[in-house]
């Protein structure tokens, strides 16, 4: 029964998320696929496999244990933190602390779990802002 509440869970997100994405404003300007068609491509798919999960529900699911849930909360909430901070902070700063939270808590040692959010951090930063030109947040540093 569990599995069928999830399915249902994701398909009303689905719907959600597919009705946030037709509210945004196209400009004159955006291209010919426009902002709107990530966004409904991802809600497409969350709820096609929200609608599979509620169909075919695994006969016995085993959902973690309570010390792993309260670690999945963490991860969650350490991301919703990122998107907050990541106007005040700048993508380079908000992406090494949640990147280095998120590598440590999957294993990693304290310390290459700091190396590896920052290296992360600024690999896309290359890729994406220097490569690509593409526009990411602005943090105190100025980059």
């Amino acid at each position: 029964m569990s599995d069928r509440i999830f399915g249902l869970f994701g398909l009303a997100l689905a719907i959600f998320f597919a009705w946030a994405a037709l509210q945004i404003e196209e400009s004159f300007l955006s291209d010919e696929v426009g902002p709107k068609a990530f966004p409904l491509i991802i809600a497409t798919i969350l709820g096609i496999s929200s609608i599979f999960i509620a169909l075919k529900p695994d006969a016995e699911p085993q959902w973690p244990a309570l010390p792993r849930l309260v670690e999945i909360l963490a991860a969650i909430v350490v991301m919703i933190l990122y998107a907050e901070f990541l106007p005040i902070a700048g993508f380079v700063i908000a992406t090494a602390v949640a990147a280095a939270y998120l590598t440590w808590r999957l294993g990693s040692a304290p310390l290459q779990s700091l190396l590896i959010g920052v290296l992360t951090s600024v690999g896309i930063y290359v890729v994406f802002h220097l490569a690509l030109g593409l526009s990411l947040a602005r943090g105190p540093l100025g980059f």
